[in-house]
């Protein structure tokens, strides 16, 4: 196959050895680069949210002995399915309403609408088609955790414009990835508590964070094309901040598991989760761009220790 040609059809900020290349034929390769399949960070980090809310819950209903196992595990496949559908389409409808901006980035430019390997028509398709799977996810849950899930679709429809008017859009980027966090308890029980709104507000922390720690890859180009961010407000201070913004996660979250009654296993998890967060800190050199991006995909990891630790929890486990 033809090196060059072959360059030429990917997107730089993306492994090239990816999956997506080698079973996927080329036409749909800009596609799958719209979805993000070729980074699939982003909808571990969006499902992550869910898993541990839908576990919380579990523990809970275990401990009254009301879990239904099977029950408890088609929504884990559920939120798998839903967070690499819905990831797709909020990418492609950011990638639609950056694309002038995704221009003028060297990091984005490659990407499918600005290169125009895609038309904006067959984008807006793909959103609606992976919309529709989303969809489909959704109706299997019971009415409160359907009406939930709607609701989240104004904070979604916000976000891409965020950077535009407030140098928090990772805030908004928070709210709008975290909701899961309200969804796997809704999904269980039917309505909300206290633990999973103090869970989601965690998770809203934790995604300011590491998106915060992403966001410097592209500091130099957001600042000359206008771009607002957590990475240009905190600048040096990053350090700082991060402290602040992962402390607050544990604290959330540890206050949402004993609320909940959840056993020691969960409290061992986020220990270990906070020592991963001291890492990242401690080694986070924000002018190194590589690094950045691996630090960032080092919260896959956090979010599976949080999760295996809920599980370990169940009274059953």
């Amino acid at each position: 196959m033809n090196s060059s040609a072959d360059h030429s059809d990917r997107v730089i900020d993306a492994p090239s050895d990816n999956w997506v290349y080698r079973a996927l034929p080329r036409w749909l390769w800009p596609f799958a680069q719209l979805a993000r399949w070729d980074r699939p960070i982003g909808w571990q980090l969006l499902m992550w949210p869910c898993f541990w809310s839908s576990a919380l819950a579990a523990n809970v209903l275990a401990a009254e002995d009301r879990l239904n196992p099977t029950l408890f595990v088609f929504h884990l496949a559920l939120f798998f399915v839903g967070s690499v559908a819905m990831r797709g389409a909020g990418c492609t409808y950011n990638d639609l309403v950056d694309h002038e901006i995704d221009d003028k980035v060297a990091r984005t430019r490659s990407r499918p609408l600005p290169s125009g390997r895609v038309s904006r028509r067959d984008a807006k398709i793909f959103m609606g088609l992976q919309a529709l799977v989303g969809l489909a996810v959704l109706l299997c849950f019971n009415t409160f955790s359907i009406v939930l899930g709607i609701a989240s679709l104004a904070i979604v429809a916000i976000y891409p414009f965020a950077k535009r008017f407030t140098d928090w859009p990772q805030f908004f980027l928070g709210l709008a990835f975290s909701w899961g966090g309200l969804m796997g308890w809704a999904g269980l029980h039917g309505n909300l508590s206290l633990a999973a709104v103090l869970l989601y507000v965690g998770a809203v922390a934790w995604t300011i964070g590491y998106d915060t720690i992403y966001a410097h890859q592209d500091k130099e180009d957001d600042a000359l094309v206008g771009v607002r961010s957590t990475a240009r407000l905190f600048g040096d201070d990053t350090k700082l901040w991060l402290a602040g913004l992962y402390g607050l996660t544990l604290l959330l979250l540890l206050v949402s598991f004993v609320m909940a009654g959840a056993g020691f296993p969960a409290i061992l998890g986020l220990m270990i989760a906070g020592g991963l967060f001291a890492w990242q800190i401690k080694v986070l050199d924000i002018n190194d761009g590589a690094q950045c991006l691996a630090l960032f995909k080092s919260n896959n990891r956090v979010g599976a220790i949080i999760f295996l630790g809920l599980l370990l929890a169940l009274p059953f486990a």
